[in-house]
């Protein structure tokens, strides 16, 4: 019997791997240009860290942790989400001391829970974080940057932001209050997971999927109801800020995140083109994160991208994989295999970032097309015994009616460069 991945993780092949390497390169570049700096944590924590800053009452501390002890019988994790070991390494380094910090970063995160499509148990984030910055312009900065990333891959007319604020203070704890007599008054309404969390955390109730629940929650206590003055001030700047950079907003009172460390500003940019799995970035404040975990007073904000599920949406708005190649080398006979691999270095020189594949196994020069073909290349390079005695290369266009064209080994780089900018410009 083969051995098979483990449910839930599965293996990402070639095609599906370039979209995702698209994703976050793009992903990078554009919150780079916003002076935010990558940072790499450990896929494994101590499960205190998670316990602590996620909630002991949320359903990634209470089922969904992949947890377990060690040699020395200490308790670990392997990280369900980025935050927290964000602001682990934040305290830990004093990162914040030297005054505000952006960060992003990029990897695996792990949960037990039901596999289907577009939720695994191991699953790729991006996430952008940043701290000590207080007011409503951060918020806006970082929705601004998520608004652009959909522009530059193309998904912008499928996503929908809705935005709420958790409140803060007095009033968040009176919103508290009056839910949890709410919920009380309708205990014969509730399923078990919202029975549990009605003294723990009523929040989270208004989270629940449950179908049977949905008319009783939609007549809840509204958190915009309760805003405190300052947070009421916060959504409102953060919202006439958005309007003015024409980014299309809608308020969802029902939206409260799924972990305990939120407050003030939530957002969520959704979808209706991958079914149930419908949120492709989730984030908001977190100002009292850092102090929770053992560090000073420090606001916070950030946001996370679910990376299959925005790829699934390229994919659906037909985006594909990148071509393997941009040039393809064959060669024909052994004098002509061993000058390609001298002239393919000195190509690679000459043209950085360009992708230049060259023939492997041999082959006549029908199939060596084909491979050339199926590589996506834009041109094929042939090298035959006569080139190599003419010191030549025959160029043949793989994408366009064009001749084949003789090119001096000599001037062949800047032949390339010139066709490859072409094709870029008429693409």
């Amino acid at each position: 019997m083969t051995i098979q991945a483990i449910r839930g993780m599965p293996d990402l092949l070639p095609d599906a791997c370039n979209i995702q390497s698209q994703l976050i390169r793009a992903a990078a570049d554009v919150v780079e240009s916003y002076g935010f700096r990558e940072i790499r944590l450990p896929l494994m924590e101590k499960t205190e860290l998670f316990a602590r800053s996620i909630g002991e009452v949320t359903d990634i501390v209470e089922k969904e942790m992949y947890s377990f002890d060690d040699r020395n019988g200490e308790s670990m994790t392997l990280r369900p989400e980025a935050t927290a070991g964000v602001v682990r390494a934040v305290i830990q380094h004093s990162l914040a001391h030297a005054g505000p910090q952006k960060l992003w970063l990029a990897g695996p995160m792990f949960r037990y829970e039901r596999p289907q499509k577009g939720r695994y148990r191991q699953f790729d984030q991006f996430n952008v974080e940043a701290f000590g910055l207080a007011g409503p312009d951060i918020d806006v900065e970082l929705i601004a940057i998520s608004a652009r990333l959909w522009q530059r891959l193309g998904v912008t007319d499928s996503l929908t932001l809705e935005l709420n604020s958790l409140g803060d203070g007095a009033g968040r704890q009176r919103h508290r209050d009056a839910l949890v007599d709410y919920l009380r008054a309708h205990a014969d309404v509730l399923d078990a997971d919202a029975t549990r969390r009605l003294e723990s955390n009523p929040l989270r109730v208004l989270d629940s999927k449950t179908p049977a629940m949905q008319p009783m929650l939609a007549a809840a206590p509204q958190l915009p109801d309760y805003w405190d003055d300052e947070s009421r001030q916060h959504f409102e700047t953060l919202t006439q800020r958005l309007d003015a950079l024409g980014i299309a907003w809608t308020l969802n009172p029902r939206l409260v995140r799924g972990l305990d460390y939120y407050s003030r500003t939530v957002f969520e940019w959704t979808t209706t083109e991958l079914g149930a799995q419908n949120a492709v970035c989730s984030g908001g404040r977190y100002d009292r994160l850092v102090e929770q975990l053992g560090g000073k007073p420090t606001p916070a904000v950030g946001f996370a991208i679910g990376v299959a599920r925005l790829a699934a949406l390229m994919e659906a708005r037909g985006v594909t994989a990148q071509p393997v190649a941009d040039v393809y080398l064959a060669a024909l006979g052994e004098a002509a295999e061993a000058e390609a691999v001298v002239l393919a270095e000195r190509l690679r020189d000459a043209l950085p970032g360009v992708k230049l594949v060259v023939n492997a196994g041999g082959g006549s020069f029908k199939s060596q097309l084909k491979r050339a073909d199926r590589s996506g290349a834009q041109y094929a390079l042939i090298l035959g015994e006569s080139e190599v005695e003419s010191a030549t290369v025959q160029v043949k266009p793989l994408r366009v009616r064009d001749d084949q064209q003789a090119v001096a080994q000599a001037a062949l780089a800047g032949t390339l460069r010139e066709r490859l900018q072409a094709s870029e410009a008429a693409a």
